[in-house]
């Protein structure tokens, strides 16, 4: 099994006539989502609500194959995230306080199932407590020999706190083995210096591999030996963002998965070949996810 960890939420989307309808979201979530299409044994780590959307956010996981045996449950309402569209890019407005994800506490938190491969973490339930703690513990605590994924998806409108934030991020990065971050990410975490150097930086505090996406410009793999593979982006009409570094997640944990490579040891010994499989899955299927409204990741037979 592969398990996601963080927030599940409410997407709340403009229509062409401007009214805001819900959608199921959730960086972390749509990840899962994606997953659990592409055919991967995948469950989630989030807190549930008994809300009305909660339930919404229950039968979409459902339907898409994710398992819930994993959610805190709770009578917390579910968080509200208000996306704002310009030309197809997405930025976001959260209502998050107190919410059934936002309220999470170490205690909350099953053990992870032995024959867990791998654990994601990301999202905005990285950024605030007591979630974003409840997280970091439960990213420390894996075994080394367990892989451990992390995009903080940074959205520093969202952080109250900067500082705490950053070391919360720079104790993640340094326990994961696969780092996935955007160029305007790493412009945040690392301001200095141009890509190639800001990667390595990223590199040095731990990681055996920096994912670093560049939207229409394509994504870079950079290992900690200094294997560096690109890919370009796959064309496609662009309806909106909404999902698309969420849908890459997921399309390069299947890559890896199915490579046999689901473990720390072997990501330091991929090939280029392997690499360029892995961009060239997880491209297609973001590919895919941009060409229709809100977060709708792939079925593994449309990539067929």
């Amino acid at each position: 099994m592969i398990l996601c960890a963080g927030e599940a939420l409410i997407d709340m989307i403009p229509n062409a006539d401007g009214a805001y309808v819900p959608h199921v979201g959730g960086a972390v979530l749509n990840t899962a989502v994606a997953l659990g299409r592409l055919g991967e044994d995948v469950g989630l780590v989030t807190g549930l609500s008994s809300d009305p959307f909660g339930a919404m956010i229950e039968d979409h996981l459902r339907a898409s194959q994710v398992s819930v045996d994993h959610a805190v449950r709770s009578d917390r309402n579910t968080a509200l995230a208000f996306v704002h569209l310009e030309n197809g890019n997405a930025t976001y407005t959260f209502y998050d306080d107190a919410t059934a994800t936002r309220n999470i506490q170490p205690i909350d938190i099953a053990s992870v199932p032995a024959g867990t491969k791998a654990v994601f973490f990301g999202g905005i339930s990285l950024c605030n407590p007591p979630v974003a703690d409840s997280l970091l513990d439960l990213a420390l605590s894996q075994p080394s020999d367990r892989l451990v994924m992390a995009d903080p998806n940074i959205r520093p409108g969202f952080v109250s706190d900067h500082d705490g934030y950053r070391t919360r991020l720079t104790k993640l990065i340094g326990r994961a083995d696969i780092v996935k971050l955007s160029d305007d990410d790493i412009g945040w975490l690392v301001p200095d210096g141009d890509l190639n150097a800001k990667a390595r930086t990223v590199l040095d505090l731990g990681p055996k591999m920096l994912l670093l996406t560049e939207g229409g410009d394509g994504a870079t793999a950079h290992l900690a030996n200094g294997t560096m593979v690109r890919a370009p982006a796959q064309q496609a009409q662009v309806v909106d963002t909404v999902g698309a570094g969420d849908t890459f997640n997921a399309g390069c944990l299947a890559a890896l998965r199915r490579a046999d490579a689901l473990h720390p040891a072997a990501i330091e010994t991929l090939n280029e070949a392997a690499l360029k499989d892995m961009l060239s899955l997880a491209a297609r299927a973001a590919a895919i996810t941009v060409s229709r409204a809100g977060a709708n990741p792939p079925w593994q037979e449309e990539l067929d």
